[in-house]
């Protein structure tokens, strides 16, 4: 790889790391002359909806922006070394990592340079070029722009196979803050682009077979929390608004990461609130697999996550009246609210109790987390002193157990060694 294009890498795909679109970690594993093969920058992994790991080209087209938003590292006004990659550059680029197994697939995103449509038709021409002339049929996730034309985004569907674009900030007054040139209301016309000719396309396939895939994989979001004040019920209503109104795959959450000397931005010199994120992203969860709604688990009076607990958790402590749920005759939708009781595990306990009565180590098998669960249900065999706790002493005792449980694995790591 010539020297040029191996600082381009470096920059581009270094930049790339914040957007969390694509799950990922970056590798740049290096060959001390024993060994084969190395691992290059921008080499990242996001897992399939069947659980497999793919390793993806995760770069920049470039990093010049005419936009000057306050969280970002490739705003104009930021004093960062700058690169821009060629159509021709990542097409080969790609083409040669692939070759080499290093890639199974393309993710690229952009700053926006000169205007949108001109940094959307380029990024068109690189998918077009890779499935057209390269015949390349690996993955590719298209970031889109904001305020791309919509004839632009619907012929980049056609060669994605997925695409996204980032909200940015969970309300549109945040946004407005930290990025005045931006807008949701862009955001929501592309999005509904996509949505509007996937169902095109869905329909025209069922009549004509030969009909093109449009965004097979879907359509994502992406915002930025921390750096404004929304409340985790601001986040969530946003999201929520977003998954019914657009058919979302999925909307990431990425915790703030003061990269940003702007007195616009808050938390500068403290590390992002990584548990938060993770608290956001298991209330995702409920939402999406578990049917919970937003105001179920964050109202009027919870604007906020419990940062202790889970989500899930919180929410059983919180409605402790409606337990214990017996094991043998909730529904399954009771018995999935049930915490330390999963998708799987709950289908298993419907399916299992029809040919007798449940008891505690059969729910263990079936693989429940009893350790957790058995403050809130009753089985053929549970002693009901287990359920005369209140919610504030059950709350305390799995927080003490957690903790136990986590020195207890410190400790087998250290005696390892």
């Amino acid at each position: 790889m010539e020297d040029r294009i191996r600082e381009k890498l470096k920059i581009l795909a270094d930049a790339a790391k914040y957007d969390v679109s694509c799950t990922s970690s970056g590798s740049n594993r290096k060959n001390d002359g024993k060994g084969i093969g190395n691992a290059s920058s921008g080499i990242c992994h996001t897992y399939t909806e069947d659980g497999r790991c793919v390793s993806l080209l995760k770069i920049l087209l470039t990093n010049y922006c005419i936009y000057d938003c306050a969280f970002c590292v490739s705003r104009s006004s930021n004093d960062v070394k700058r690169a821009a990659f060629t159509v021709e550059e990542v097409v080969a680029l790609t083409m040669n990592f692939y070759r080499r197994n290093y890639i199974e697939g393309l993710f690229l995103s952009s700053g926006i340079f000169k205007d949108a449509d001109y940094t959307m038709e380029r990024m068109l021409r690189i998918v077009k070029k890779l499935r057209l002339e390269e015949n390349f049929h690996g993955y590719i996730h298209l970031k889109t722009i904001p305020g791309a034309s919509g004839e632009l985004v619907t012929e980049a569907g056609l060669y994605a196979d997925r695409m996204s674009i980032n909200l940015e900030m969970p309300t549109e007054a945040g946004l407005k803050l930290l990025a005045p040139d931006k807008s949701h209301t862009e955001v929501k016309r592309e999005l509904g682009v996509v949505r509007a000719k996937a169902i095109q396309y869905a329909d025209e396939r069922k009549l004509i077979k030969s009909t093109p895939s449009f965004v097979p994989a879907g359509q994502s979001t992406q915002m930025v929390i921390g750096a404004t004040a929304e409340t985790d019920r601001d986040v969530m209503q946003t999201a929520n608004e977003y998954y019914k109104a657009f058919s979302l795959k999925r909307v990431y959450y990425s915790g703030y990461i003061p990269i940003s000397s702007d007195n616009r931005m808050p938390m500068i010199g403290t590390p992002p609130p990584l548990i938060r994120e993770n608290r956001l992203y298991q209330t995702d969860w409920l939402l999406r697999v578990y049917g919970f709604d937003v105001e179920e688990i964050l109202n009027e009076t919870y604007q906020n996550l419990d940062l202790d607990v889970d989500p899930k958790l919180s929410w059983a402590l919180r409605n402790f009246q409606l337990f214990p749920v017996d094991i043998n005759t909730a529904d399954y939708r009771m018995i999935l609210r049930v915490p330390g009781i999963g998708v799987r595990s709950a289908q298993k306990i419907v399916a299992a109790r029809r040919f007798g009565k449940l008891r505690i180590d059969q729910l263990k098998k079936i693989g429940i987390s009893y350790s957790k669960a058995q403050y809130f249900i009753r089985c053929a065999d549970t002693p009901f002193r287990l359920n005369e706790k209140d919610p504030y002493t059950v709350k305390r005792i799995i927080l003490r157990s957690s903790q136990s449980k986590y020195l207890k694995n410190q400790f087998q790591q250290l005696s390892l060694f």
